[in-house]
């Protein structure tokens, strides 16, 4: 048997015979790598631990602490879910079970039964007992007819319409115990890691999103290999749901939605516009120092617009529908991206090479369609704001910029108190090149663009194979809130194609056109989805420069109203902000509601205080700071203010 190279993380390269599995070159490193070992990626491609490798490769190897691991782990629970049903529920029928963010569902037709929450522990304690089986997860190539033909002595019509759209050859089986399943993969060894089980909760869902569809049953779960990690994860649940931004926002009067506006829109609050006000003025004063130009773009745009971009072929089906108007086949739409736009403000008028870098930001609202079943609060929404920004420049410029970008993007994060974060290289797919546009001489100066400005910098990050926009490579910043919850924030993209695809172009020092490369940012990414996060990060306690009300007067009694709105006028000329609590409410109360309200400081007036001109000063989470004059308190603020 030949001898093949296997290329590991580290550079190395080690020999193995043909056939090696990913398995055996984790025994070959250690035993208790090998016994940890849930799925390896395979020159960009996720196999399972247990595939053989019959070329050459590049392989990483991977464990509960990878994503990767996880999601490998979390499909295979869908795997063993849907067997413990199949075993319960004898003629059930399946649709899709893929691995989500935090554990895994199952869509599935339950015919003549009719599962509820009362029925999950009994599904949860089926599927532990299947896992300690110690099942294989076997992979089988098939026939196209060969699948068609098992499934359709199944009844499983849904099985036989995903077989549709796949090509034969290319159509695999996983069996596991009494279980067989069509999927792609990849799948765990065996069952035995599966250790302890939770089903989350039922939800209805359209059979492939279509909303004529039948509604199928959606089983959510989640597994861990310890339940001590369960545990932790339940009450990590817990601490999430007191601080679920919807919950909050509601409280803290920052946002609200309305069924007559519709699904998906919000309506920001007084409060809650004035937190979003704050951080765009924050960003615009950052991006002016930079030599960012500030523009406005239309909501709406001209069909074309958006097909010379892209975005129509690849938004269209995810967009409202175009706006007819009066005039005969003219159409609009409402814009999903601000991109179009700014390239439209570029190439109006010639251009020199003397003007670039060309700096244009924009707080612009986008939409897009989303299945109402997706919709989650800020998080998902069907119109929300980017804090956009297209940077036109030369080849030459495109290190240099990208630094800068990366600067401000870290500046941001860390002044929003995401202290923990890293970044991803999302690149190519070395083994599908039809998935990108663009020359590899184009690829290959904008890759190396990015790694060498992270470099440079010394910043912490990831490579994604196959992670990349169609149109360029890009980098994705990925932050840890105070649950220890991943998400993607910010964004910068190194865009060859859009240039070439509004043929917009600068006159060199050669006096000769030339294409601008453009690289696109957004630190903030969605100015929706950044506040959700900040909401649930910080539980409503926000920084104090960013909190819409930083303290409350609470006067004893209404004599002392006027004093109160006395300190309010001079507590506004050094720009303090806040309210008096006017209510006939005992001072008690007006404490316990503040607090509530998340207000930062609460400013106590009575008797004593309005003789001696001072306030009794409490502050949220650390309580009574003691008596201060006014000049004392201002002193105090600004001092908090600055750390």
């Amino acid at each position: 048997m030949s001898m093949i190279h296997i290329t590991l993380p580290d550079g190395s390269v080690r020999d193995y015979r043909a056939g090696v599995t990913a398995m055996d070159i984790a025994l070959s490193i250690s035993e208790g790598l090998a016994r940890n070992v849930l799925s390896a990626t395979v020159n960009g491609e996720v196999w399972d631990a247990t595939r053989p490798i019959n070329a050459d490769a590049t392989v990483r190897l991977h464990t509960w602490n990878d994503k990767e691991g996880k999601a490998t782990y979390w499909h295979s629970s869908a795997h063993l879910m849907a067997e413990a049903l199949e075993a319960l529920y004898p003629g059930i029928k399946f649709g899709i079970g893929p691995a989500i963010d935090n554990g895994y569902y199952y869509d599935v037709d339950t015919g003549d039964y009719t599962l509820t929450p009362a029925d999950l522990p009994k599904i949860e304690e089926k599927m532990l007992e299947l896992a300690k089986n110690k099942s294989v997860y076997q992979r089988k190539e098939v026939s196209k007819a060969e699948a068609i033909a098992y499934f359709r002595e199944k009844g499983d019509e849904y099985k036989l319409e995903l077989l549709e759209d796949l090509e034969d050859g290319s159509i695999t089986f996983y069996t596991q115990g009494n279980f067989t399943d069509l999927c792609k993969g990849p799948h765990i060894p065996d069952t035995s890691p599966i250790k302890a089980v939770k089903l989350m909760n039922l939800a209805g869902a359209y059979w492939r999103g279509d909303e004529k569809r039948k509604q199928m049953t959606r089983i959510y779960g989640i597994t861990f290999p310890k339940q001590k990690e369960l545990t932790e994860y339940l009450e990590l649940l817990e601490e999430a749901k007191k601080r679920d931004h919807r919950k909050l926002g509601a409280e803290l009067e920052l946002f609200m939605f309305s069924d007559k506006v519709g699904q998906g829109l919000p309506i920001w609050l007084p409060k809650g516009t004035q937190l979003r006000e704050r951080l765009q003025n924050f960003l615009r004063a950052e991006q002016e120092k930079q030599g960012y130009q500030m523009v406005v773009t239309p909501h709406i745009g001209g069909k074309s617009l958006y097909v010379t971009s892209g975005h129509y072929a690849k938004y269209g089906a995810d967009s409202f529908q175009p706006i007819h108007t009066p005039k005969e086949g003219e159409e609009f739409l409402l814009k999903p991206m601000n991109c179009p736009h700014h390239c439209e403000i570029y190439g109006h008028r010639p251009r020199s090479y003397r003007e670039l870098p060309l700096r244009i930001g924009e707080f612009g609202t986008v939409y897009r369609y989303e299945q109402s079943g997706e919709l989650h609060g800020l998080s998902r929404v069907r119109g929300f704001t980017q804090d956009d920004a297209h940077i036109f420049c030369t080849v030459d410029q495109v290190k240099g910029e990208f630094l800068k970008v990366l600067e401000l993007t870290t500046m941001v994060i860390k002044k929003m108190g995401f202290d923990n974060f890293t970044a991803q290289i999302s690149l190519r797919d070395p083994n599908n090149p039809d998935k990108y546009i663009g020359s590899d001489e184009n690829w290959e100066a904008a890759e190396r663009a990015i790694i060498e400005a992270t470099a440079e910098v010394d910043m912490e990050t990831t490579t994604a194979y196959g992670e990349a926009a169609f149109y360029g490579p890009k980098l994705d910043f990925m932050i840890k809130d105070a649950l220890g919850r991943s998400w993607q924030l910010g964004t910068i993209q190194v865009d060859y194609n859009l240039p070439e695809r509004f043929e917009l172009e600068y006159i060199g020092p050669d006096n000769k056109p030339h294409r601008p490369v453009m690289i696109h940012r957004a630190p903030f990414g969605s100015m929706e989805r950044f506040i959700s996060i900040l909401i649930e990060h910080t539980a409503g306690k926000f920084p104090l420069w960013l909190t819409p009300d930083q303290y409350a007067l609470l006067p004893i009694s209404d004599k002392w109203i006027p004093y109160c709105e006395a300190l309010k006028t001079a507590l506004a000329q050094h720009d303090i902000r806040g309210f008096i609590d006017e209510r006939a409410e005992s001072i008690g109360r007006k404490i316990r509601d503040t607090e509530l309200k998340r207000v930062p400081y609460m400013l106590i007036v009575g008797d004593k205080e309005a003789e001696n001109n001072t306030v009794s000063v409490r502050r949220q989470g650390q309580g009574d700071l003691g008596a201060m004059t006014l000049e004392a308190f201002i002193a105090h603020f600004q001092e908090a203010l600055e750390q």
